[in-house]
């Protein structure tokens, strides 16, 4: 499970953040995380507040997530938008493949104002931290 590493990596870079900014306590955390991640939330939690008891500045540490949308870029003709807007058009098995295989998104999708699916995905992956409360 993914998940419990994504958890355990973000812990160490907050508590990396905390030591160096001089940081006694640390009371919130919001994540960012990538439409295309496939990270199960509910497993990402738990393993950051189980991961959390570990360092004592952050023993009282909430976790809060914000979504990073999937942005997409075509090649040929330099068009830019949102993959959701591709998403929403698709049949639901299609967007179950591209949900447990984000690399899959090429496969389904082209750009919506010249088809052509030479493009590429922007933004929307990975996991960040966009803030650290004290």
């Amino acid at each position: 499970m993914h998940e419990w590493a994504l958890a355990e990596a973000v812990v160490a870079k907050v508590a990396e953040v905390a030591r160096e900014a001089g940081l006694p306590r640390v009371r919130e955390v919001v994540v960012g995380l990538g439409e295309l991640q496939a990270v199960d939330r509910e497993a990402f939690a738990f393993g950051l507040i189980t991961y959390r008891r570990e360092v004592p500045v952050l023993a009282d540490a909430t976790f809060s997530f914000v979504v990073d949308p999937a942005r997409c870029a075509c090649r040929t003709c330099g068009h830019a938008w949102l993959l959701g807007d591709s998403l929403a058009a698709m049949d639901a098995s299609d967007r179950e493949s591209v949900h447990l295989v984000p690399e899959m998104v090429t496969l389904f999708v082209s750009c919506p104002a010249c088809a052509s699916p030479d493009f590429t995905v922007t933004g929307g992956r990975g996991v960040s931290l966009v803030a650290v409360e004290s």
